[in-house]
């Protein structure tokens, strides 16, 4: 069975967007951010960052999400949580011509801000799209993934929000 991640995705698509956030992909195990049926660590903490109750039902959260004008997209949507760090960079890398497809869809003008989570992500795809003329906020400041650094993550995120005055 093929999910289709975008289709999850669309339903939660802000008008006007806002903010785009790169996570790295999809998890194997389910826990997909706009799956309304299960509340991961990433929902979490973002719910968190928009100042949501974390245990607000899915569908509550993502609503909120969506009026906030943020949205999460991921650099790959083939699931790379379990391979080798070797194999995900090859996947993202395999995969950017996709991402470029899909952030010009979202954003034409390239004028929307980017914010980079994950070391892989910021490490892989910051100067790419730089070099491509999209607006990314990190400045070499890479949110960790939740799941290992929560504090981290909130920190991270909410510094380079905070120097690029967006709220």
């Amino acid at each position: 069975m093929t999910i289709d991640y975008h289709a999850m995705r669309r339903a939660y698509t802000p008008d006007p967007l806002k903010l785009i956030i790169i996570a790295e992909s999809p998890p194997k195990g389910g826990e997909y951010f706009y799956d309304d049926h299960n509340r991961g660590v990433l929902f979490q903490e973002m719910m968190k960052l928009i100042g949501v109750r974390p245990d607000i039902g899915k569908r509550q959260g993502l609503s909120a999400f969506l009026a906030q004008g943020w949205l999460l997209v991921d650099a790959t949507y083939e699931p790379i949580d379990k391979c080798t760090d070797a194999e995900r960079e090859a996947i993202i890398q395999r995969d950017y011509p996709l991402l470029v497809t899909d952030l010009l869809q979202l954003t034409p003008d390239q004028t929307v801000p980017i914010i980079l989570i994950k070391a892989t992500v910021g490490k892989l795809l910051e100067s790419k799209l730089k070099a491509s003329k999209f607006r990314v906020l990190n400045e070499g400041v890479v949110p960790p993934f939740p799941l290992w650094d929560r504090e981290g993550f909130r920190t991270k995120f909410s510094d380079i929000l905070n120097r690029a005055k967006i709220g």
